[in-house]
C-alpha cells in the first residue's frame, strides 16, 4: 500500500492518512497522537531491573515496501536521520519495477549442549545418534503446544572441538528447534536444560554450557531485486555509470573487511529499527548477521550487486534473520502491538522477509549515494580509492595510484590495474609515461624542516629552515556550481560552505584564501596532490596554502607576485594555527633555505649551504597539532615571561652560531647545537616520548645531532648525518617508524 508523498504531510495528516486506509482504529490512532501508546513505568518495571524511567525513540513509517507482490507499511524505531527516507525512496524505485522477492527458511534456532570429559568420543557419538529420537522426544515433551503448531525439536548435530585448556576435546550437541512464530530463545534454552541429563548418561561425560546460539544460520532469509539500468539515471550521470559505480562499491565491500563493516552496518540500519519496533532482539540479529558475514574465515559483505544479461542491476542479500511475532515482548509493549497491526504479517518468516528486503533497500540507497556522488567530477575521491582498492594496489603505491587515476579521468578498475602494474614494475622499466602524474598544469608549495629555532621564532628570534624534496601541488578546474576541495591522498572531499561561520576547521584556511582574493562566489574545483605527510611538522598546511594560492593565481590570471602569494598563505596559516611565525609559508613559497625572524616586515635572508647536508627525517606517525603546542608555550610564557625569554634567547644564540657552522660545513658543531636545542624544546614541553625515542635511536646509530622539527607534540624529528644516513634511517625503521633520507642544498628553482 502506498500513501503518496507521505513524508510531506504533517504528523496529524499522516495519522489521518493511516486511519483513512483503516490500518489502525480510532483508539490506536489517538494513542499515537497523544503518546498514550508509550510503555508505562509500571510495565517497564516488570521487564528489566532497576527501572527509573522510559526512554523514547522516534517511530517512523517506511513506505512503498513491496515484498512478494504484497505491499507493506513498515514501522521503524530509530534516532538516525535519513534512514527511513532512504529505505522508502529505494523501496519506491524497486517497487516500480516488480518489487522485492524474498524467501525465508523454516525459523530454526540452534541450542548448544557442551559436553566435556567424554571418555570415548566415538562411542559417545554413536550412542547419541542411536538415541536421537529419544532426545528429541524428551525435548518436545517440555513444549507440546509448539509441536502441535508444527514446530519443536527436529534434529541433532554432533560437533567435536579441541579443548586446549585440558589437552582434550569437547563434544557439542546441536539441538535444531523450529520455533514457529516465537523468537524462541527461552524455549530452546529450556529444551537444552531438559535434555542435559540424558545426554550425560548417554555420553558418560559432563554437560557444561547449555544455551542457544545467535548464529541462526538455519533461519536464513534471501531477498532479491532487479532495477532496469535506465531507471538509475539522473543527477548528471547515466544509468550505466550509476550501475557500474554501485557494483564497484559492492566489490569493495566484498574484498575489504573495513569497508564491509560499514557496508553491513548500512544494511542493519534498516533491519534493527524494524526489530525494535516489533519487539525483537536486535542485538541477537546484529550478532548473527556479523558472524554470518565472517563464516568463510574472512569478514565480507552480506549483499552482492551485479548486472544481468540485459544490463539491469540485480541485488541479492542472504543473512540469518530469526524473529518472532508472538511472545512476551510483543504482549507487554503497547507500541509493539500497534506496529504489528500496521505490518499485518501472519508468520514470523513474513517479518524476516520484510526485514531482508528493507536491508537490501537501505544498502542500495547508501551505496547508490556514495557511488553516484563518486562518479561526478568533483566528487571522485571515495570512488577512486574504492577502485584502486579493487585493483589490488599494495600500500606502498596506493596514494600514487589514487592521484594518477583521478588525473587520468578514467575511474575504472582496468585503468587502476594498469597504473598499479606500472607503479610496481621492475625498477628498470621506463614505460610509465602514460600514467605518470602530470604536474605541468599544477602549482607548487614546498615542505620544510626547521633546523633550529622552533617556538622561539614566534617571539621574535631567528630560525633556520630549509625546503625538502616533498611538495604539495594544486590545480583549479571550472565546475557548474560551488567551491569543491578534494585531496584524494588524504581522503578529504567537501564543498566549501558559503558562510565562513559554517565552515569546519579544515575549511577555514582554504576559505580564507578565497575570501581574501575575492573569489568565494566563483564556481571551481580545487584539486590538491600532496607529497608532504599530513600533521608531521613538515609544513604541510603552509605548502598547501601556497600551492592553492598559486593555482588560483594561474587559473584566474591574478598576477600575484611571490610576496603577495606569501602574504595570502600567511593569512591562511593564521586560521590554521592561531599564532604562526610565518616561517613555514615563507619556505613553502620561496623554496630556499632561509634565516627567518618575525617582524614588520619579517627578516628573510637566504642561507648559504656551501655543501649539501644529509639528514634523516623520522616520523612518529602521531599528528602534531601546531596550534596546540604554540598555545601551550604561549600560556607558559604568560605565566613566567622572564624565564621563557631567557630560553628563547639561548635558542636564538644557538641558531646564530649554527648559521656559521652551516656555512663552514662544520657538521660536528651543528650537530651539537641541534642536541642542545632539543633539550630546550623538551624543557618547553613540546617534545613527546615517541620523539625522544627516535632522537635517541638516531644518536645511537651515529647521527651527529638530532632534534624535533616543527611544532612538536608528535610529528617528526631530524637527524644530522655524515655519510651514515642509511644506517640512521634503518635504525629508525627497525623501531617501526617511517624514515626518509633528505639532502639539504640550495633549494628549488621556479614555481
Amino acid at each position: 500500500m502506498r500513501i503518496p508523498e507521505f513524508y510531506k504531510l504533517s504528523i496529524e495528516e499522516r495519522l489521518k492518512a493511516v486511519g483513512k486506509r483503516q490500518l489502525l482504529g480510532p483508539e490506536e490512532l489517538n494513542a499515537l497522537a497523544t503518546g498514550a501508546h508509550t510503555l508505562d513505568l509500571e510495565s517497564a518495571d516488570k521487564m528489566i531491573e532497576n527501572v527509573v524511567g522510559v526512554f523514547g525513540l522516534p517511530l517512523g513509517l517506511g513506505m512503498n515496501m513491496c515484498v512478494n507482490s504484497k505491499h507493506y507499511i513498515v514501522p521503524m524505531a530509530i534516532e538516525e536521520p535519513s534512514v527511513v527516507a532512504a529505505m522508502s525512496s529505494a523501496s519506491k524505485l524497486v517497487g516500480e519495477h516488480g518489487g522485492f522477492e524474498a524467501e525465508a527458511s523454516d525459523p530454526v534456532l540452534i541450542g548448544q549442549v557442551q559436553v566435556v570429559e567424554v571418555p570415548d568420543l566415538e562411542r559417545a557419538k554413536q550412542a547419541l545418534r542411536a538415541n536421537a529420537r529419544e532426545i528429541l522426544n524428551l525435548a518436545n515433551s517440555f513444549h507440546p503446544n509448539m509441536v502441535a503448531r508444527g514446530g519443536g525439536a527436529k534434529d541433532l548435530e554432533l560437533i567435536v572441538h579441541p579443548l586446549p585448556s585440558r589437552a582434550a576435546s569437547m563434544l557439542v550437541v546441536h539441538l535444531l528447534v523450529d520455533t514457529r512464530n516465537a523468537m524462541g530463545a527461552n524455549l530452546v534454552n529450556g529444551m537444552c536444560e531438559g535434555v542435559a541429563p540424558l545426554i550425560e548418561s548417554l555420553t558418560g561425560g559432563q554437560v557444561f554450557l547449555r544455551i542457544l546460539s545467535n548464529l541462526t544460520d538455519r533461519a536464513l532469509v534471501r531477498a532479491r531485486c532487479r532495477i532496469p539500468v535506465d531507471a538509475l539515471a539522473g543527477r548528471g550521470y547515466t544509468g550505466e555509470q550509476a550501475r557500474d559505480g554501485i557494483m564497484l562499491a559492492a566489490e569493495f565491500a566484498a574484498v575489504d573487511p573495513y569497508r564491509a563493516a560499514t557496508h553491513n552496518k548500512g544494511i542493519m540500519n534498516a533491519i534493527d529499527p524494524i526489530a525494535i519496533a516489533t519487539g525483537n532482539d536486535w542485538r541477537a540479529l546484529e550478532a548473527g548477521a556479523h558472524a554470518y558475514a565472517a563464516r568463510g574465515g574472512r569478514y565480507t559483505s552480506l549483499t552482492t550487486w551485479t548486472a544481468d544479461a540485459d544490463g539491469n542491476l540485480c541485488g541479492f542479500l542472504e543473512m540469518p534473520v530469526k524473529v518472532g511475532i508472538v511472545g512476551a515482548q510483543q504482549a507487554s509493549n503497547p507500541t509493539v502491538a500497534l506496529n504489528m497491526k500496521l505490518l499485518d504479517v501472519e508468520r514470523a518468516t513474513d517479518l524476516a522477509e520484510i526485514m531482508a528486503a528493507a536491508g537490501l533497500a537501505q544498502n542500495f540507497a547508501a551505496i547508490r549515494a556514495l557511488a553516484t556522488e563518486g562518479i561526478q567530477k568533483g566528487h571522485m575521491t571515495l570512488h577512486a580509492r574504492s577502485v584502486v582498492t579493487a585493483a589490488g594496489a599494495p600500500e606502498a603505491v596506493f596514494d600514487d595510484a589514487v592521484d594518477r587515476l583521478i588525473q587520468s579521468g578514467e575511474i575504472k578498475v582496468w585503468k587502476a590495474r594498469e597504473i598499479v602494474a606500472e607503479l610496481t614494475a621492475d625498477e628498470g622499466s621506463t614505460d610509465t609515461a602514460a600514467t605518470a602524474l602530470d604536474t605541468s598544469d599544477m602549482s607548487v608549495g614546498y615542505g620544510k624542516v626547521v633546523l633550529l629555532g622552533e617556538h622561539a621564532v614566534v617571539y621574535g628570534r631567528h630560525a633556520i629552515a630549509a625546503p625538502i624534496p616533498f611538495a604539495i601541488r594544486a590545480r583549479i578546474e571550472d565546475c557548474d556550481s560551488g567551491i569543491h576541495i578534494m585531496i584524494p591522498r588524504w581522503g578529504v572531499e567537501y564543498q566549501l560552505a558559503e558562510n565562513p561561520a559554517d565552515r569546519r576547521s579544515f575549511e577555514r584556511a582554504a576559505g580564507a584564501i578565497l575570501d581574501e582574493l575575492g573569489l568565494k562566489g566563483r564556481a571551481m574545483r580545487i584539486e590538491v596532490f600532496p607529497d608532504v605527510p599530513r600533521g608531521m611538522g613538515l609544513g604541510g598546511s603552509a605548502a598547501m596554502a601556497v600551492a592553492i594560492v598559486r593555482a588560483l593565481d594561474a587559473h584566474f590570471r591574478l598576477g600575484l607576485a611571490d610576496e603577495q602569494v606569501n602574504r595570502f598563505a600567511f593569512e591562511s596559516e593564521k586560521r590554521a594555527h592561531g599564532n604562526p611565525s610565518g616561517i613555514d609559508n615563507t619556505v613553502a613559497c620561496y623554496g630556499k633555505p632561509l634565516i627567518f625572524r618575525t617582524g614588520t616586515p619579517p627578516l628573510i635572508e637566504l642561507l648559504n649551504i656551501s655543501r649539501p647536508i644529509d639528514i634523516v627525517i623520522g616520523m612518529t606517525g602521531t599528528e602534531g597539532l601546531t596550534a596546540s603546542t604554540v598555545a601551550s608555550v604561549g600560556d607558559a610564557w604568560q605565566r613566567d615571561p622572564k624565564l621563557y625569554e631567557r630560553i628563547f634567547d639561548q635558542i636564538d644564540g644557538l641558531v646564530l652560531r649554527s648559521v656559521q657552522a652551516i656555512q663552514d660545513h662544520d657538521l660536528i658543531a651543528l650537530g651539537g647545537f641541534m642536541n642542545i636545542c632539543q633539550g630546550m624544546l623538551n624543557a618547553l614541553g613540546v617534545s613527546t616520548p615517541e620523539l625522544e625515542r627516535l632522537i635517541s635511536v638516531a644518536r645511537e646509530a651515529g647521527a651527529l645531532g638530532a632534534k624535533l622539527t616543527g611544532g612538536g607534540g608528535g610529528g617528526s624529528m631530524i637527524a644530522l648525518c655524515d655519510g651514515n644516513a642509511t644506517e640512521v634511517a634503518d635504525a629508525i625503521r627497525a623501531q617501526g617508524y617511517q624514515a626518509l633520507g633528505v639532502t639539504l642544498d640550495g633549494g628549488h628553482d621556479g614555481k
